[in-house]
């Protein structure tokens, strides 16, 4: 088989009409387009619905939603506390060695086992992690998030329905 020896199959390819060549022949003038009108002059751009908002734009883009009140913790294992070496962990401590972000939100998991007895400090606790820190002898404590203390601006308390009419 040579280069010039490939051919499409028979039957694949069509040769295309030939209109609008002069009023004498079948498809002249008008082109097989009707008379007047917008489509007969060759200006509706695909997915034009006539000056109706088009599908394209009526569909909603953007997908899920992004809660506001939502509270990202760090993660900090109990294997990681125990290589800590520390008696005393505290949120200060871990930002000191590395291990989260300063003003990081930090909750503990269950991940490893604690060994000696360590006294956490944590904005979260998971209950398996909580009770692995007290089998081994050591305490928790939990720190109280700032959005959660009184007196600071948070989320106002529901208060029924302030729209009513009286």
């Amino acid at each position: 088989m040579r280069i010039d020896d490939l051919a499409p199959a028979p039957g694949s390819k069509q040769t295309a009409r030939r209109v609008g060549r002069g009023t004498g022949g079948r498809r002249g003038k008008t082109a097989g387009r009707g008379t007047k009108g917008q489509r007969a002059r060759n200006t509706v751009r695909r997915g034009f619905e006539g000056g109706q908002m088009p599908l394209k734009q009526r569909v909603p883009k953007l997908k899920g939603f992004n809660n506001p009140f939502r509270v990202e913790y760090s993660a900090v294992n109990l294997d990681t506390l125990e290589g800590l070496g520390e008696s005393s962990v505290t949120p200060e401590l871990l930002v000191e060695r590395g291990i989260v972000r300063k003003d990081a939100f930090v909750k503990i998991l269950a991940r490893g086992e604690v060994s000696s007895k360590v006294d956490v400090h944590a904005h979260a606790v998971s209950k398996a992690a909580e009770a692995a820190i007290t089998d081994a002898g050591g305490s928790v404590t939990l720190i109280t998030l700032p959005f959660k203390e009184e007196g600071k601006a948070g989320r106002p308390a529901a208060k029924g329905n302030q729209f009513t009419n009286r």
